[in-house]
């Protein structure tokens, strides 16, 4: 499965994005500490997992929820299963 995932922080409520072929593996990684950006803030545990056609797309669409930078924004994509540039006007 490839896509866009969302983890969250059990300890300190922080959240990470990031983007995989395999999210069994990448959230074994985050927790175990193999990850610079997360091991300081273990346990994570997932919120959401998007679906991507590739790992380019995917690579994408994390860089572009990235930069939204909100938790609100991060909490509405979790809450409503779908990344915020795909609500209509």
């Amino acid at each position: 499965m490839t896509g866009v995932y969302i983890i969250k922080s059990v300890k300190n409520s922080r959240y990470y994005i990031g983007s995989t072929i395999d999210i069994d593996r990448r959230l074994k990684e985050h927790n175990s500490g193999k990850v610079f950006s997360t091991k300081g803030n273990i346990p994570w545990e997932l919120k959401i997992f998007l679906n991507c056609d590739n790992i380019t797309d995917a690579r994408r669409y994390e860089h572009r929820l990235k930069k939204y930078k909100r938790k609100d924004v991060i909490e509405k994509v979790i809450l409503d299963g779908k990344f915020p540039w795909d609500y209509k006007s």
